[in-house]
Parts: structure tokens; C-alpha cells; sequence
């Protein structure tokens, strides 16, 4: 591992970066990332890349009959489960071609008195592997800019909506949906949702930083433009985050378990927990029975996208 300080001009003076300015450049490594990532999460009809969730809730039991009394409890058909799957999310890679390294392609920095160009393992230890550190930390601002997280709200502060499609909708039985007077004429599944989530990409933070300096093509030393080592950064931190073999390559993944980093809020899947609410009524001779759903919203299952770096 060569971690390097990049040499700058000082009103005219050559002097090494401190640690302070070469995390400012890793974190504009995350400012060009986030305006164009290499790994883009879609919402989609189905058939999402990162697999399935599952909503469950309760439905009433079948109505029960009879002519001559009210069938018994003992009789009816308990409340039954529905079950929706949501497959929305997929993953996708685009291509990157980052600027070739000539040998004087990347900063210079001074080498025991010799200034020389880092090299592409230079540039990796010194600015790229850290700002994928940094976009692949569980926290949610500025820093993961470009990378994704989960929100039970279509509106998060430091992200930009998806899709207004949610992900996923947690529903549970509506309870005041089910009375003994509508038995036999109203819907056996009456959902009411609980909680709606969305996808969110966070948004980057364009900071300042010290432009350093590299070797011209003919040997004399200038200080990158800002276009120039912004474009090279962009293009090797896009092609890092998708084609690292050094343990830097980012994905996602999703479910109640898996490798990598929970990012936002934990999808969860709520169901009522009672044992069924048992009703009657009488039109005429016609004695009907029913169970309806009943209890209190319990938490099933909770799933988690994850941001994994390796």
C-alpha cells in the first residue's frame, strides 16, 4: 500500500499536500461519483435483480351456513393469510472507460527528492479505495453520495426520489372493515396499509479542494484543471466501484439477511396476531357464521438493503 501527498503550487512554491487536503480530493472522489454512479439501483415492475419480499396480512374465514342455527366456532374457517410479493428492485452496472495512464497520467508527488508521477496503485490507496469506504459506510449524507438507501417516506432530505412507485407496502386486515351486520355481503380482504417504502439515491456534496500538480508532456510541471482531474477521477473511481479486484467493488443485496451494511430505514412486514374474531347474524332462517381478522399488528419479518464492498 502506497499512500501518497500529491505536490501543489503555492504562490509559486512546490509543496506536499497535507492529510487535511488529500481527504478533501477523496471526498470530491465522492462528488464525481455521485454524478455518475457505476452501480444503479432501478425500481421495476418485477422481476427485480436483488430478489423478493413478502407482504402477508389476514383475511375473514369463509361465511359459514345453515338454516336451523348459527354454526359453531369450532366450524367456521379461521382467517386466512394473503400474500403479495414485491420484486422491484434491480441492480445494474454501466460502463466506465477511464483515462489511460501514460506514466505521467496521475499527480506527482516527491519520491526521497524526486518528483514523479503516482502510479495506478498509487492513485487507488491514496484517493479511490478510500472514497469507496466512504460510500459504502451505513451512514446516509453527503459522503454516500451516488449510493442508495431506503425511506418509508417519498420525500428524504440529502436524496432524490427513485421512483414514486414504492418498493414495498406493508398492508395489515382493517378491523373496522368486518362487522356481524355486512357478514356474507361485504369483501373477505379488506387491506389497509401500514407503511409505503421507497428507494432514494443520497446526493453528493461538490467541495473544495487543491488542484495538484502533474507532469505536462513536455516534462514541465502544471497544475491540473479543475475539468481535467475531476474527468480522471470520475472515470477510476466509476470503474473501481464495478471492476475492483482488490476488494473494492460495490453491490447491493436485500433481505433479512445477507452481507454488507443495513442502509435507511428496515422494511418490515407486519401481520395481526389474533386468533380470529368470531361473529354471527340472522337474515331469516339464514344463520351465518364468520371469523373475522383480530389483534394487534406484530412484526414478522423485516427486510434490509444492504451496500456491500468487496
Amino acid at each position: 500500500m502506497a499512500v501518497r501527498k500529491p505536490l501543489y503550487l503555492d504562490s509559486g512554491n512546490i509543496k506536499e499536500m497535507t492529510t487535511a487536503m488529500v481527504t478533501e480530493i477523496v471526498n470530491q472522489s465522492v462528488y464525481q461519483y455521485s454524478l455518475s454512479p457505476s452501480v444503479v439501483l432501478s425500481v421495476v415492475g418485477s422481476g427485480g435483480s436483488l430478489g423478493g419480499m413478502t407482504d402477508t396480512r389476514l383475511e375473514a374465514g369463509a361465511v359459514s351456513n345453515s338454516s336451523t342455527s348459527f354454526p359453531g366456532e369450532g366450524t367456521t374457517q379461521e382467517p386466512q393469510t394473503i400474500t403479495v410479493s414485491y420484486d422491484k428492485i434491480s441492480s445494474t452496472n454501466t460502463g466506465s472507460t477511464p483515462t489511460t495512464d501514460t506514466g505521467i497520467t496521475f499527480p506527482v508527488f516527491s519520491n526521497s527528492g524526486n518528483i514523479q508521477a503516482m502510479n495506478l496503485q498509487d492513485v487507488k490507496d491514496t484517493f479511490l479505495h478510500p472514497a469507496i469506504d466512504l460510500l459504502s459506510a451505513g451512514t446516509q449524507n453527503a459522503l454516500q453520495g451516488g449510493t442508495y438507501t431506503i425511506h418509508s417516506n417519498s420525500s428524504l432530505a440529502g436524496g432524490t426520489l427513485v421512483s414514486n412507485t414504492p418498493i414495498f407496502v406493508d398492508t395489515k386486515a382493517d378491523i373496522s372493515a368486518y362487522t356481524s351486520g355486512t357478514i356474507g355481503s361485504h369483501a373477505l380482504d379488506n387491506p389497509t396499509t401500514v407503511n409505503s417504502y421507497y428507494l432514494h439515491r443520497l446526493t453528493g456534496n461538490n467541495n473544495s479542494y487543491t488542484q495538484p500538480l502533474h507532469i505536462r508532456s513536455d516534462n514541465d510541471l502544471q497544475t491540473y484543471t479543475s475539468s481535467t482531474f475531476e474527468s480522471l477521477l470520475q472515470g477510476w473511481v466509476r470503474q473501481t466501484a464495478t471492476s475492483s479486484a482488490e476488494g473494492y467493488k460495490i453491490s447491493y443485496n436485500l433481505g433479512t439477511s445477507g452481507l454488507g451494511t443495513n442502509r435507511g430505514t428496515g422494511i418490515a412486514n407486519t401481520v395481526l396476531n389474533g386468533s380470529g374474531d368470531y361473529q354471527t347474524r340472522q337474515v331469516g332462517d339464514d344463520y351465518r357464521s364468520q371469523e373475522f381478522p383480530n389483534g394487534t399488528a406484530q412484526t414478522v419479518e423485516t427486510y434490509y438493503l444492504r451496500i456491500l464492498k468487496s
